[in-house]
């Protein structure tokens, strides 16, 4: 039996990294091959992360919100050379019981411990993936390091105690020994229960554990804590698991950043500040004191909440930033006039819903558009300044950018012009569905030439839509409403017409239209023409018959 470690794979083209949204398996569990064991949030999807291997979960090395670069390693299993993965782990769970016994667990765990789990998968090592992480930095054996934590658990503090050659020491006995050598690798924190100072020696049942190299660390086996919760711990270089905190959730202990904050400040102060006794009324003899309990009470009132810039979020960001700041934008305004689509739309409904689809006016606004692009095919482009040449794309592959609860995702259409009204809308419907769902693959938010934003289904008539580099043109769609517009006499039926004028003002569904274009490549005439090419056919809906 043989243990193999599974590196966080590349889940999608160009993505370096990946946070680890969830873990799907826990240690001890037997997987198959190809089943799912984690959940992982790339800039581009949530995607699951399936196993390459037949056995049982030995370990996990990343916890859930961290991000993990692609190429480390995230999980380990027990694999069974013959396939008798479930024989090996019957064989394991047996001799466990033997170190229950009291004499014998306490007459030579250690040695059998430094022995046995280097050679022997079956040998667990209670460690956290912080401490088990440092261990490979350092160097570090883990299986070689005797845990003072509960059940032996080992701790950052055993690891360096170990790396600095203190492991015989550390190892002798954990009530005697214990303060000692935690003060010289990192002093460790228990002042922060209860968001309490850990200098002040609020307390008398805490000053006798803390008065020479600071707290002792709370040591558990769970913690729970939000994603920028522990993105704070590893800034900080602490132990999310060893954070003291008196709140809970579910039944687990339940850490936030204040007290990370508490507790690497506790860290980070001299072992040996008696002053700090009077906090509360003594408040500028001590800086480090006032700074931190000054952030303990501001934070709550100001109500301020951290939330991870990371995953879909960054990557828009970084989108958006890139496109904005290369390519110098124009936004062109103008309001097609959209009676003969409202008519032709509620006219074909019925057809598509005995076809099972729901025809919305999307795809009569993709089909217009295609007719703009065939004559302006600069607005269906990509400028390449390193090659100094404009590529004019013959596929006509238009994004839709869909709202979901990450962010703004664009799903692309294939080839609109080959596909007709109905077909059109099946697909708009299961790419903004799936994108919702968080389902999409990499592969289906690529290759876009062209991109349409539809703000007007939450609200709103003009907008200056950001172009989705490399592409030069964005096209954004405001509400379809009834609006004033002028009209001749002639094309009006009404008996209250004023005959002194040769046309009047009445309400009636109007379109409007924001475009922006890359104005290096596209000119602000052509810009206009374009729109008028996609307003004539939106209003002659009948043009799109040739598309």
């Amino acid at each position: 039996m043989t243990v193999e470690e599974f590196k966080l794979p590349d889940v999608g083209e160009g993505v370096a990294e990946g946070e680890l949204v969830s873990w799907l398996v826990a240690p001890g569990d037997r997987v198959e091959e190809d089943q799912p064991v984690a959940e992982v949030e790339t800039d581009k999807a949530l995607v699951e992360v399936p196993s390459s291997y037949d056995g049982v979960v030995e370990e996990l090395f990343a916890e859930e919100g961290e991000m993990v670069p692609v190429g480390d390693v995230i999980i380990s299993f027990r694999v069974d050379e013959d396939g008798e993965a479930a024989a090996g782990d019957d064989a394991e769970a047996e001799p466990e019981p033997e170190p229950d016994s009291p004499d014998e667990s306490a007459s030579e765990p250690t040695t059998e411990a430094a022995d046995a789990e280097p050679d022997t998968p079956a040998g667990r090592t209670f460690a956290p993936p912080s401490a088990r992480r440092l261990a490979r930095e350092l160097g570090v054996d883990v299986a070689a390091v005797d845990g003072s934590g509960p059940g032996g658990r080992v701790t950052e503090v055993d690891v360096r105690a170990h790396a600095e050659g203190d492991a015989g020491a550390a190892n002798a006995g954990a009530p005697d020994d214990g303060p000692e050598p935690r003060p010289a690798p990192t002093p460790t924190d228990t002042g922060s229960d209860g968001r309490k100072s850990a200098v002040s020696k609020r307390g008398a049942a805490d000053a006798p554990a803390t008065p020479a190299g600071g707290p002792d660390p709370a040591g558990r086996e769970t913690t729970l804590a939000t994603p920028a919760t522990r993105k704070a711990a590893r800034d900080r270089d602490v132990d999310i698991d060893d954070v003291p905190t008196d709140q809970t959730r579910d039944g687990e202990a339940f850490v936030t950043a204040e007290a990370v904050n508490a507790y690497a400040d506790a860290l980070e102060s001299p072992a040996s500040t008696p002053e700090p006794e009077p906090v509360e009324t003594d408040a500028g003899t001590e800086p480090a004191v006032t700074a931190g309990d000054a952030s303990e009470t501001s934070a709550p009132a100001s109500g301020d909440e951290t939330v991870p810039y990371r995953g879909v979020r960054r990557t828009i960001g970084k989108q958006m930033e890139r496109s904005k700041f290369t390519a110098p934008h124009v936004t062109h305004h103008d309001t097609a006039e959209v009676d003969a689509l409202v008519e032709a739309r509620e006219e074909l409904k019925p057809k598509a819903e005995a076809e099972g689809v729901k025809l919305t006016y999307m795809p009569f606004v993709m089909k217009a558009i295609v007719a703009g692009l065939k004559e302006y095919p600069y607005l269906n482009s990509e400028l390449r300044e390193d090659d100094e040449e404009i590529v004019l794309k013959s596929e006509y592959n238009l994004g839709i950018a869909v709202a979901t609860d990450a962010g703004l995702m664009v799903p692309v259409v294939e080839n609109v012009d080959e596909k007709g009204l109905f077909e059109l809308a099946d697909a708009v419907n299961d790419l903004a569905s799936r994108a919702r769902e968080r389902k999409l693959k990499p592969a289906e938010m690529q290759g876009g030439t062209f991109s349409i934003t539809n703000f007007g289904a939450i609200g709103g008539e003009y907008a200056t839509p950001i172009i989705n580099y490399p592409e030069t043109a964005i096209l954004g769609l405001g509400a379809i409403e009834e609006r004033p517009v002028v009209r001749d006499h002639a094309d009006v039926e009404s008996e209250f017409l004023d005959d002194s004028d040769d046309s009047t003002v009445v309400p009636a569904p109007t379109l409007p239209l924001s475009l922006s274009i890359d104005h290096r490549v596209v000119d602000g005439a052509v810009a206009a023409e374009f729109a008028n090419t996609v307003m004539e056919h939106l209003e002659n809906p009948l043009l799109l018959l040739n598309e």
